[in-house]
C-alpha cells in the first residue's frame, strides 16, 4: 500500500489570535472605519468614563518564538509567497490559486461560517471563508489553532465539523513536515487595536520571508494626543 500524499497547505495566520481582549459588546463589521475611525471612537468614549482603551488590550508573549515553533512543524521554503492583508476572506482566493488542499488556521474565530452549513451559502466573506473551502471542494481539510483568548468552542460549528474534515487541534499537536503551498498573515483590524500595528509589522518581517504581497493593507496612525477637537467630534460620529 502507497504512502498517501498530504498535498501542501495554505498556513492562514489573524492577527487577533494572539490579541488578549477585556473589551465586551462592540460590533466588529469588516469595513474601512471599522478598521480606524471606530477605534478612536471607543477610546473617546471610554476616556469621558475615566478608562484607557488600551488597558483592555494586551499582546501574547506567544508572538515572540511563533515563527521558531512553527519551523519546527512545517516546511517552509525561503521564497514561499507571503501575502498580507486586513481581511481574512482573501484566504479562499489564495488557497485556491495555490492549489493547496488544507489548511492550517491559528486564530481566535474559526471562520466556517456562523449559523450552521445554511451560512455556506451566503457569499464568501470574512466569516465563511474556510467553511466555503471545504464545501466547494477546494480544501479537503481544515484544522483549526484556536488562540488561547478565543471565546469560541468547537461545538459552536457542530453541523459543519458533522459534514467536513474539520479538527482542532493545539500548536504542540500539529504533526510535522507538513509543505506549505503559501503564507497568509491577515491583520482583522476590526478585531485589533491600531496601536499595535508597528508589532504586526514586526510579526511579518520575524518569518524571516522575504516574497511579500501586501494587498488592501495601509498601516493605521494612532495619535491620540494630536487630535483636534473637530476631529475628535467626527471620531465619535463615526
Amino acid at each position: 500500500m502507497g504512502v498517501m500524499s498530504v498535498g501542501k497547505c495554505l498556513l492562514s495566520i489573524d492577527w487577533d489570535y494572539f490579541i488578549c481582549s477585556k473589551a465586551k459588546g462592540y460590533s466588529y463589521i469588516e469595513n474601512s472605519k471599522n478598521v480606524l475611525d471606530v477605534w478612536y471612537k471607543r477610546y473617546f468614549v471610554l476616556k469621558r468614563q475615566g478608562k484607557d482603551l488600551e488597558d483592555l488590550y494586551s499582546l501574547s508573549p506567544e508572538v515572540r518564538d511563533f515563527w521558531e515553533k512553527i519551523r519546527q512543524k512545517f516546511i517552509i521554503k525561503p521564497r514561499v509567497k507571503v501575502y498580507i492583508s486586513d481581511s481574512h476572506v482573501l484566504s479562499y482566493n489564495i488557497a485556491r490559486d495555490n492549489r493547496c488542499t488544507s489548511v492550517y488556521l491559528f486564530d481566535a474565530h474559526a471562520d466556517l461560517g456562523y449559523g450552521g452549513l445554511h451560512s455556506l451559502n451566503f457569499e464568501l466573506n470574512c466569516a465563511n471563508w474556510l467553511g466555503k473551502l471545504l464545501k466547494d471542494g477546494i480544501v479537503k481539510k481544515a484544522s483549526i489553532i484556536y488562540s488561547p483568548y478565543t471565546a469560541e468552542r468547537p461545538q459552536d460549528f457542530k453541523e459543519i465539523n458533522g459534514m467536513y474534515n474539520v479538527e482542532y487541534i493545539t500548536r504542540e499537536s500539529i504533526p510535522t513536515g507538513i509543505e506549505v503551498a503559501a503564507v497568509h498573515i491577515c491583520r482583522s483590524g476590526a478585531w485589533t487595536p491600531p496601536w499595535y500595528d508597528a508589532k504586526f509589522l514586526k510579526f511579518v518581517r520575524d518569518s524571516g520571508l522575504s516574497n511579500l504581497e501586501f494587498i488592501d493593507f495601509f498601516p493605521r496612525k494612532w495619535d491620540i494626543r494630536n487630535i483636534s477637537l473637530s476631529q475628535q467630534i467626527n471620531y465619535m460620529l463615526a
